[in-house]
């Protein structure tokens, strides 16, 4: 079977939990095999060194005995002689030579051939002098020292068989691997539980990620268990699906909300739209107030999908936080006010500086200023703006505001009875409020003392 233009298939990658065990396995096997192999080396050279200090005693006991005083090749031989005196603590043994450098008997302990050396110093004259070197005889290995006994009266043999070191130094090895294998059978088993306790989670997140993918549900339970990353990570991805839940009913309630007021000014334009193919039989005065009232249909209805993008729509994208004075702001949309409703506006401003957007800003304060004119359309007072510290707040001498209405002027769309007669979407305070919001504050509503309201936001951070 092969894949696109003739290439093999792809083989599936294994699951984050047997990459883990793996890596476990793996590490735990370089561990082992670097301390593994560090251990063996030391205890080879100690084992090593260790018999060449001990072949090296025996040969200098024997020369020091030798070079004391007078010896026979038969002082050797025996349970009781020499050679068991000397290298009974020791793991050597010896056999010693005549005069001719043959073997004597019952003091033979190997099958080890003489050397042209070994019957030269046999025959030697001085007293230790001594020969060393590694024979191998049959498969086995031996350290040999020769001792001339001295007055061409023989010589002594010690000799240290080797193999036995290098099958105690092989068992080892075979330890070592042995010990090394149980290391990465038993951290590939610590590695795949531990893996599967981390990455459990993992796969029950991804599950539920892959369902909300599939289904478009937003209510699906998130795995949110943990103080670890993965812990975290589940309440991050919980919070960010009430966040997109909340996000999709506001939505929702806004693509609700939006055709319902849009229905009425679109059908009283209709409405009159439809009475204009007659408009030349219609007496100038209704004529003119029909086209007058064309134009405020279409009016109110351009402020409406304006506000209804502004209201809509991420600026915070658009526009970035910088520093602000606020008094500025203010001013600027104080101006503004007046020029669109011919009021008297006052400012009381300090010197506060906000971090914050500015049209964001200023949109909110015309907002509120354009709400106070609203509904004191022929009042003689001025409206007042006062800003002190990180607070705005627009004051009139309106009717002020209904105890049952305060807690809802800021939603969408709310209009409060004695303003369904008034224009305006019911949208105006409803950005004060998602401003206010935006900007780390809330928005509030109160009556003034002495009739009129008190309307504004706080900006936090």
């Amino acid at each position: 079977m092969t894949g696109p233009a003739g290439r093999p298939p792809r083989l599936p990658r294994p699951g984050l939990r047997t990459i883990l065990s793996l890596a476990f396995s793996a590490m735990a096997a370089l561990v082992a095999v670097v301390i593994g192999t560090l251990g063996y080396h030391a205890a080879a050279a100690l084992i090593r060194d260790d018999e060449s200090d001990d072949f090296n005693s025996a040969v200098h006991a024997v020369s020091g005995q030798v070079d004391r005083e007078k010896l026979y090749p038969g002082d050797f031989n025996g349970p009781g002689g020499l050679s068991e005196q000397l290298l009974h603590p020791i793991r050597v043994t010896a056999q010693a030579l005549d005069a001719t450098g043959t073997i004597l008997p019952g003091t033979a302990r190997l099958d080890l051939p003489t050397t042209a050396d070994d019957r030269e110093l046999a025959g030697a004259d001085a007293p230790a002098r001594t020969v060393t070197d590694v024979r191998h005889l049959g498969g086995v290995t031996c350290r040999v020292g020769v001792v001339s006994l001295g007055g061409g009266r023989g010589a002594v043999q010690i000799v240290q068989q080797l193999d036995d070191i290098e099958e105690l130094l092989e068992v080892l090895r075979h330890q070592m691997v042995a010990v090394v294998a149980a290391v990465v059978l038993v951290a590939g088993g610590a590695g795949w539980l531990v893996a599967g306790r981390i990455t459990g989670r993992l796969v029950r997140l991804t599950d539920a990620a892959e369902r909300v993918a599939a289904s478009g549900r937003l209510d699906v339970p998130v795995p949110a268990s943990g103080t670890d990353e993965v812990g975290r990570l589940g309440r991050a991805f919980d919070r960010m699906l009430v966040r997109l839940a909340t996000a999709k009913e506001n939505q929702r309630r806004l693509v609700q909300d939006a055709g319902h007021e849009l229905r009425t000014p679109l059908t009283s334009l209709r409405t009159n739209l439809s009475v204009l193919p007659s408009i030349d039989r219609l007496p100038p005065a209704e004529r003119t107030a029909l086209l007058a009232d064309l134009a405020e249909e279409a009016r109110e209805l351009t402020q409406l999908v304006e506000e209804l993008v502004a209201l809509a729509a991420d600026r915070k994208a658009d526009e970035d936080p910088v520093e602000v004075l606020l008094a500025e702001v203010v001013r600027e949309a104080a101006a503004q006010a007046r020029r669109r409703s011919d009021r008297e506006i006052t400012v009381l401003a300090d010197a506060t500086v906000v971090i914050a957007r500015p049209d964001a800003l200023a949109r909110a304060v015309g907002n509120l200023l354009d709400n106070a004119a609203k509904f004191d359309p022929a009042g003689t007072s001025p409206i007042e703006v006062v800003a002190r510290g990180p607070r705005v707040e627009v004051r009139d001498r309106g009717p002020g505001i209904d105890e049952a209405d305060l807690h809802r002027v800021f939603d969408r769309f709310y209009r409060a009875t004695a303003a369904r007669s008034l224009p305006g979407s019911g949208l105006g305070l409803a950005i004060v409020a998602e401003v206010a919001r935006s900007h780390g504050g809330t928005a509030f509503a109160a009556n003034r003392d002495g009739g009129g309201a008190v309307i504004g936001f706080t900006l936090g951070g």
